[in-house]
């Protein structure tokens, strides 16, 4: 899994997701001091792998970040946190290296959203899901409308999910949690003076892109195909990206196939085919069923 996970998290990660709750980290800022002070719906379907996000990267939706706290009152930690900002997320070891120092001294420092929330995005670029919903439960406690990280942990969990699991449910229930709140919040965040309309339309975008596609494979897990289509319809409908995600369209395919929605089922895994990845050759031969079974079956209503 870490190679597909590697294509979901290059060129910087989840390019222009960087939303965050404008409230969650600056009410911090009133805290403490510094150290002073998601089996499948489907038996026998394969685990979807992770997406495959475009190269393009849009500069100025990435500046989309939780507000900056008041400077520190303690020099040495206001240093610490701008030193840990300043080391890009594509430097993914030094950046948790240095996170995890940040930290581990200064426990109570009023930054700790937003180095939880640049500490998500690095963890999952180096494939450590677990430490990554780790940070990023730890991250929304603190900043409950950092809907990047809430639509990153909703569409992580449920791709890392597996039927075995000790906690499988729980996960579940975690993952549709963390969408929902991402897809009922996103909406709502104020845009920031730096960004065009365009950039913050698309930012929004995919954020609820990933918020939609993870609710939607939530409900795959399940069973629950009929509430699955419709969110992953629209994780399709929203995404900006120049390449959207296959993975949304080949799970779609899957449950429209199974609920009996061939046409729906080849138009899903021909999208899929067409976006250059791993799945292309599954996705054509998932059209190339759907149409033997259309032919043969009676296709339900939609």
């Amino acid at each position: 899994m870490k190679g597909k996970w590697q294509q979901w998290t290059e060129a910087g990660i989840l390019t222009g997701l960087l939303l965050m709750g404008c409230a969650g980290a600056s009410a911090q800022s009133g805290g403490g001091q510094s150290g002073q002070s998601g089996q499948s719906g489907q038996s026998g379907q394969q685990n979807p792998p992770a997406q495959r996000q475009p190269q393009t990267d849009k500069d100025k939706a990435n500046s989309l970040t939780l507000d900056t706290p008041a400077p520190a009152v303690n020099p040495e930690e206001d240093a610490a946190f701008k030193a840990f900002d300043a080391i890009p997320v594509t430097d993914g070891a030094k950046k948790i290296q240095a996170g995890e120092a940040f930290v581990q001294k200064y426990p109570q420092s009023r930054y700790l959203a937003p180095v939880y929330s640049n500490l998500v995005k690095a963890y999952l670029a180096q494939n450590e899901v677990q430490k990554m919903q780790d940070v990023g439960e730890k991250d929304v406690a603190l900043a409950p409308n950092d809907v990047q990280t809430l639509a990153i942990l909703g569409q992580t969990l449920p791709r890392a999910w597996k039927a075995d699991m000790p906690n499988a449910a729980a996960q579940l229930d975690k993952a549709e949690k963390f969408s929902k709140s991402a897809i009922e919040l996103t909406p709502t965040i104020p845009k920031p003076d730096s960004l065009t309309d365009a950039q913050f339309t698309m930012a929004k975008n995919q954020t609820l892109a990933m918020a939609h596609g993870g609710l939607g494979l939530v409900y795959f897990r399940r069973g629950k195909l009929d509430e699955a289509i419709p969110e992953l319809e629209e994780a399709a409908k929203v995404d900006p990206s120049p390449e959207p995600d296959p993975v949304n369209f080949y799970v779609l395919g899957i449950a429209d196939e199974k609920t009996s929605h061939f046409d729906a089922a080849v138009a899903a895994f021909t999208k899929c085919a067409a976006i250059p990845g791993g799945l292309q050759a599954t996705c054509k031969n998932g059209a190339e069923e759907a149409k033997k079974l259309g032919a043969n079956n009676l296709s339900a209503p939609k």
